[in-house]
């Protein structure tokens, strides 16, 4: 039997749950630890022994609190054994600074594998662009706020003007209302990210699906456009930020609205099972392109009709909705057909009830 490098040698009762064929482990800059299902390290490679500094061939034998000295290891590895998969990052020790990333998964056999890399630059790389996207953001608010009420004051006055001018001003108003959606969605994605704290509390998706969906009434007549709300008097109730889960929402019915023709509906649906509250927009517009799908939620991303078509927005909207849901714990999944429209579903876990239930 071939040991990999980094295992145990003959005669060791741990060789023999040893992966087979790993010699290839060693190459790797990533770490690469096996767990069994007794969980005891059963494999780990050059590079994992380098990044957790310690001594060659130590580590298989051991466990994953001790190999990291870190009991959020052990729950990774838990939550990979229980649903499969499962990520996350260890934070600096106040020893080296450092911050690792994990990544599990379990196999056929029942091994959970686990990748290890040192994402400490990457983190410091993603802090930096943060700080910046915030900073910038909360300069250009002040002379972008300016700007609209500038052209507020000159909109009044209008009546008096050529149309030539009126139809600049016009213009004006539209690139700047534009600008303002950017620095907010810019502020709104630099504190999503940053992890900003959630204030939970329970929170009624019908309630909160209707408020967004009316908030956009105007500006969807405006486009000819008709809104449908199909949910129930009460309920479902989830726990989370009802700011930010009615901002996903709100950016969800908005996006459907901005792609929709005159003359199409888009229908708000809210509903329940006894695991996940659901909130589906569907839209009768272009559709996305199969290509497309897959990169909708990344930052600031159009789909190429949607520019020909001369349509507005950041490219930032479907990416804070897919932190915020995922900051709840929920997924969010697109379908669409070019031609016939496009459906977001956000599912989110329902609240558990109270301990101890009503009071009489």
């Amino acid at each position: 039997m071939d040991i990999p490098p980094g295992g145990r040698g003959d005669g060791d009762p741990l060789a023999a749950a040893a992966p087979r064929g790993l010699v290839i482990a060693d190459d790797l800059a990533e770490g690469v630890l096996a767990v069994d299902p007794g969980n005891t390290i059963v494999f780990a490679n050059a590079a994992a022994h380098r990044i957790l500094e310690r001594r060659p061939a130590s580590l298989p034998g051991g466990s994953a609190m001790e190999a990291f000295i870190d009991h959020r290891a052990e729950d990774l590895v838990v939550a990979a054994r229980r649903q499969g998969s499962a990520a996350g990052d260890l934070p600096p020790r106040i020893s080296d600074g450092r911050w690792l990333g994990l990544r599990a998964r379990r196999s056929a056999d029942g091994i959970v594998w686990i990748v290890v890399e040192d994402v400490t630059e990457l983190r410091r790389l993603q802090r930096i662009r943060a700080e910046f996207l915030d900073n910038l953001s909360h300069e250009l608010r002040t002379p972008v706020t300016n700007v609209n009420l500038l052209l507020e004051m000159l909109m009044r006055d209008a009546e008096a003007l050529p149309p030539r001018t009126r139809e600049r001003l016009e213009r004006l108003q539209v690139e700047a209302a534009q600008l303002a959606q950017m620095v907010s969605e810019l502020l709104d994605l630099a504190s999503i990210e940053g992890g900003q704290p959630l204030l939970l509390a329970d929170v009624d998706l019908a309630d909160l699906s209707r408020e967004q969906a009316e908030r956009l009434r105007v500006y969807a007549e405006r486009n000819g456009v008709a809104i449908v709300v199909e949910a129930p008097e009460t309920g479902p109730i989830v726990r989370g930020d009802a700011t930010r889960l009615g901002q996903a929402i709100l950016n969800l019915v908005h996006n459907a609205v901005k792609f929709s023709e005159p003359g199409d509906t888009v229908t708000v649906r809210v509903d329940a099972s006894a695991e996940a509250a659901t909130v589906v927009v569907a839209d009768e517009g272009a559709g996305i392109p199969r290509a497309d799908r897959d990169r909708v939620f990344e930052r600031f991303y159009k789909v190429d009709r949607a520019r020909r078509r001369g349509q507005g927005g950041t490219g930032l909207g479907l990416s804070i909705v897919r932190h915020v849901v995922h900051a709840h714990g929920g997924t969010i999944r697109v379908e669409s057909e070019e031609g016939v429209g496009s459906t977001f579903t956000v599912a989110l876990p329902i609240a558990a009830p109270a301990a101890g239930g009503s009071a009489p």
